[in-house]
């Protein structure tokens, strides 16, 4: 027999799964985990037990989905909106927005079938969202705290201003030898919007004359900021002029041929599209059920004019059609360095030919890649767009490569295909900090979790269950000042009866902050108090019936059951955390061995002593099956009974956190293939892992 001690210096591979088993040689093996469950990958490399999550609200229908969508102003004002069957209302800072003692709620088109389907964008106060069977776009704008307005979006430019007459008025008494016809538009104040032009009107006269002249005159609009002028020459109208008042004097104006009149464009109007962004300045829309593969862009600098002139000019809507060889709804639009087009089937480029911007007469669309894309939104991470297959279940990253001179798409699920097979993502959102995180939503309630840095090569995958529940949304807002906040929908029965909660993660406080172990928060769907000494928790009305979790000054207590909201405690406590229990735990991958030309492989496997160099935590279990776990307590509290509550308060006193290399207690486990082992955390205490050394004895 041969013992080796291996050292697993770092967990950035993330969970593996047995697919790359064999693959002893590849980097992330090395790194890796064979199971990584509630546990998160840290970039630098150590993995850490989750925070949990704090009730927020019950969902308004407890028998219909819901998505959470983010509703970001700045960095320091955020909503999350609840979207459900024709309803949305509005949470922040783990709070539901109230009128009059009940959810403000407002009244939307969607149904419940629409709801993952619909796709959005934000520009300050207003989002807007489509979706193919919604009569078009509609925007929602935020007035004022409890003022939240849902609107259909025009799309037409403004009305013309009615008639206008024009008068000759000759100096001499030559006769008119001329007809002279004239159009008028007006600017609306709110939106800088041109409207249609008038009906023209005209006149007989001879502005070659000295002294001759025309003068155009309309009604004013109560809306416009100033009126345009056009002058017919050539079958055109060119403009020859812009004022404020009601009429205008053209004593020979020559007419500019390159400024005429706007032209209105309906095919969108007729065609509510499926997805929506912003690039250079324009609103983009595409995707439209009759005109699949059309691509809109608004007039530079507006949200919604889709005029054109003629001749064209480069600020002008753009409208083109991608042509493919098939024909594949465009489902996303993704702004990047360039324009990306995402499509069921493949994935699009559009740029500039021949300018720095895109205009009608300089658009190029090039594919990139055919990987195609499922309808999750996708993710805009740095320069890189995340987004879920159309097929295969797989998320995929594209990003731009400067040797292929283009775009190019790599497999971030290749390593742990066993959790994305013949499957599907439902939801996505992307956390900033206090690390980068990607979740997503399966389609089965798991939660995954991407610790993502692509500059760095970084990429862990994570999995989070929830004690008794499904996931079926995400979304992340950045509404505390160190930390964004991720929400989640769960479909949990609770006390026999299903109900959907709207619950937001914790903030995990890590590294040198956490000092006291009555800081951390590890159980879900819970509730958290803070202030003077209590011997009863309420506040678990949505618990009722449940046993939960209970941290009570650091010191973690056996499993309560709610009774009427509320719990009673042995004592007092200052500082409690209650909820739906959480198990977190990890387990390694087969253990390796450059002792023999096969790496150990084929050999009986036991692993005997294992150190761990842990931080910040408390006691935690260690062995070689879930069934045959050990657990490990702080040296401090060696001989002094159970970390759990045993009936005396005097032997339950908060275990302070350990920090250090410590030897774990573990039983031998004699295994063909083996050499694995849990870590596992049961009890709601931190638990960070930097590195860990294991003793394997190798068989013959």
């Amino acid at each position: 027999m041969a013992t080796q001690r291996n050292y697993y210096r770092s967990f950035g591979g993330g969970e593996v799964s047995q697919d790359m088993w064999g693959r002893i040689d590849d980097g992330k093996y090395q790194t890796g985990l064979a199971e990584c469950r509630n546990f998160m990958v840290r970039p630098q490399g150590p993995i850490e037990n989750r925070p949990g999550t704090t009730f927020v609200s019950f969902a308004k229908f407890n028998d219909k989905r819901v998505r959470l969508v983010p509703f970001v102003y700045s960095s320091d004002q955020s909503m999350v909106l609840e979207m459900g069957d024709g309803y949305m209302r509005f949470h922040s800072q783990g709070l539901t927005l109230m009128n009059g003692g009940v959810p403000h709620e407002i009244i939307t088109p969607f149904t419940e079938q629409m709801l993952f389907d619909i796709h959005y964008v934000q520009s300050a106060d207003v989002m807007t969202f489509v979706h193919p069977g919604l009569p078009g776009p509609v925007e929602l704008r935020r007035m004022g705290a409890l003022d939240w307005r849902l609107s259909l979006v025009s799309l037409a430019p403004p009305a013309d201003l009615g008639t206008i007459t024009v008068t000759a008025n000759p100096a001499t008494g030559m006769p008119p030898s001329i007809h002279y016809q004239y159009v008028v538009t007006w600017i609306r104040t709110s939106d800088n919007a041109e409207s249609m032009p008038s009906a023209p009107q005209g006149a007989d006269n001879n502005l070659f004359v000295t002294g001759n002249k025309n003068t155009i005159a309309w009604s004013a609009v109560p809306e416009a900021s100033e009126y345009i002028v056009y002058k017919l020459q050539g079958g055109l109208f060119g403009y020859i002029g812009r004022t404020t008042g009601t009429s205008l004097v053209d004593d020979n104006i020559g007419p500019d041929m390159s400024r005429t009149p706007p032209r209105y464009d309906d095919t969108l109007q007729n065609n509510p599209p499926a997805a929506v962004s912003y690039y250079e300045q324009r609103k983009v829309f595409a995707g439209s059920w009759a005109m699949p593969q059309q691509v809109w862009m608004t007039r530079s600098g507006t949200e919604s004019e889709m005029t054109y002139s003629m001749p064209v000019r480069d600020d002008d809507r753009i409208s083109f059609r991608v042509a493919a060889r098939e024909v594949n709804a465009i489902r996303h639009i993704v702004p990047l360095s360039n324009l990306l087009l995402l499509t069921a089937a493949g994935e699009w480029r559009v740029a500039s030919v021949n300018s720095d911007a895109i205009t009608p007469t300089s658009v190029s669309v090039k594919p990139q890649s055919y990987v195609g894309s499922s309808n999750v939104q996708p993710l805009v991470v740095n320069n890189t767009a995340l987004f879920a297959a159309a097929r295969g279940g797989h998320i995929h990253e594209i990003g731009y490569n400067w040797q292929a001179n283009g775009y190019i798409t790599s497999d971030l699920s290749l390593r742990n295909a066993g959790l994305f097979d013949l499957g599907s993502i439902v939801d996505m959102a992307y956390q900033k900090a206090p690390y980068p995180v990607v979740w997503a939503v399966n389609y089965d309630g798991r939660l995954f979790g991407l610790t993502y840095v692509p500059e760095q090569q970084v990429g862990a995958w994570h999995v989070h269950t929830t004690h008794g529940g499904m996931f079926e949304s995400c979304c992340v807002v950045p509404d505390l000042p160190f930390t964004d906040s991720l929400y989640v929908v769960v479909k949990r029965k609770l006390n026999g009866q299903e109900r959907r909660c709207i619950e937001r993660m914790h903030w995990r406080i890590v590294q040198n902050e956490i000092v006291n172990p009555a800081d951390g928060y590890f159980v879900d769907c819970g509730v958290s108090y803070g202030g003077a000494a209590i011997s009863t928790l309420g506040g678990l009305w949505h618990l009722n019936g449940m046993k939960v979790n209970v941290l009570a000054d650091g010191v973690a207590l056996p499993p309560q059951t709610v009774v009427n909201g509320s719990i009673n405690l042995p004592r007092p406590a200052s500082i409690i955390q209650a909820g739906l229990p959480i198990k977190a735990y990890v387990r390694t991958l087969p253990a390796s061995t450059g002792q023999d030309t096969a790496l150990g492989q084929g050999r009986i496997k036991n692993v005997s002593k294992v150190w761990l160099r842990i931080q910040r935590s408390g006691a935690f279990y260690s062995g070689p099956r879930l069934d045959r776990m050990r657990e490990w307590r702080s040296p401090s509290r060696m001989g002094a009974g159970d970390v759990t509550y045993s009936g005396d308060w005097a032997l339950s006193v908060a275990e302070p956190l350990a920090s250090g290399e410590v030897e774990v207690p573990i039983d031998g486990d004699w295994i063909q293939g083996g050499g694995q082992f849990y870590i596992e955390q049961r009890a709601p205490l931190p638990l960070t892992v930097l590195g860990i050394t294991a003793e394997v004895v190798f068989g013959g």
